[in-house]
């Protein structure tokens, strides 16, 4: 029996190592293909296709394609919905790289039954006086937690882009406002602040610009670009240039006081970070500080009365 779950931890262990692998690639700009045509370019020998892709590693060549067939057999079982909220999700938190939802159900999967293969492994191997009944259920209860992992690891992604955006929109909307005023247009403002920051509103910003080199309507790549990054502040932003446009209202004004109205909000949501810092401090305050204060405050004072005459009366 040792043996058998010896071989299931194995498994898990190598799917879960691809999976990491996977997700810690960085981003090609090329495709494998025009990857692979450049390096027979540049080598100036006379090389076989065959040599190009045997000279890539190991991950690329095995460990990644395993990964992809997974993800190809759990698209098979997942509602397209459910497919298409994931896509969603991960367009919020930026796309990150080597993350596909296909890859991301896979993960999901794979997490739950490592994690749950793990605690088998160790029950197995344990001295716990625990029935198998017990055992299960914990290894149940451990496995929906490695299930809904990827999700929240997705979710505090997304927060934190989110956070970042809400931050860095005033600064930008100030800069924007400057270059309009300055006579720019607004699609070389947007340029000027893709260019001068490098963070993920920059990248929206590059993103929408290029949508609209490719001849999609401006107020459409707008609203693509607030549905991307999914706050109230970028979709009124939005809206109001939109208004502008048709309005004919001037566009530094109207970007002047998106600016202001930015900048306020960024100062009502530190304030409200600043009202439920008490709140959250409580809890390790109660847990964890106050316990350790009272046992250096009354430790001493309790030793002297156990060594005392008052311990007597109390059958010390």
């Amino acid at each position: 029996m040792n043996i058998y779950i010896w071989i299931f931890i194995g498994i898990i262990v190598v799917l879960a190592v691809s999976l990491v692998i996977v997700g810690m690639r960085n981003r090609q700009l090329e495709t494998p293909f025009e990857e692979r045509l450049n390096e027979y370019i540049s080598r100036g020998e006379e090389v076989t296709l065959e040599e190009i892709e045997l000279s890539q590693p190991i991950t690329e060549r095995i460990l990644v394609p395993i990964i992809h067939k997974i993800g190809e057999l759990t698209e098979k079982f997942t509602p397209q919905k459910a497919i298409e909220q994931v896509e969603i999700q991960l367009e919020l938190a930026g796309n990150p790289p080597g993350i596909e939802p296909t890859i991301f159900w896979a993960s999901r999967f794979i997490a739950a039954i490592g994690i749950g293969g793990l605690l088998l492994f160790v029950f197995s191997l344990g001295s716990m006086d625990w029935s198998w009944g017990r055992k299960l259920l914990m290894t149940g209860i451990f496995s929906i937690i490695g299930y809904f992992m990827p999700q929240l690891l997705l979710q505090s992604k997304i927060n934190t882009r989110q956070d970042m955006i809400r931050k860095s929109m005033p600064d930008a909307l100030d800069l924007l406002t400057i270059c309009v005023q300055a006579g720019l247009g607004f699609d070389a403002a947007m340029s000027r602040v893709a260019e001068k920051w490098e963070d993920a509103l920059a990248d929206e910003f590059s993103r929408c610009l290029r949508e609209i080199r490719l001849g999609n309507v401006r107020r459409v790549a707008l609203r693509n670009m607030a549905d991307r990054i999914g706050i109230t502040e970028m979709s009124s932003f939005v809206a109001a240039i939109i208004q502008s446009e048709q309005l004919g209202v001037s566009m530094s004004k109207v970007l002047g006081i998106q600016s202001e109205q930015m900048r306020t909000r960024r100062r009502q949501i530190a304030e409200e970070k600043a009202q439920q810092a008490p709140v959250k401090m409580l809890f390790p305050m109660a847990l964890l500080i106050f316990p350790s204060i009272m046992i250096i405050l009354l430790g001493p004072a309790g030793l002297q009365l156990k060594d005392s005459a008052l311990a007597g009366m109390f059958g010390g």
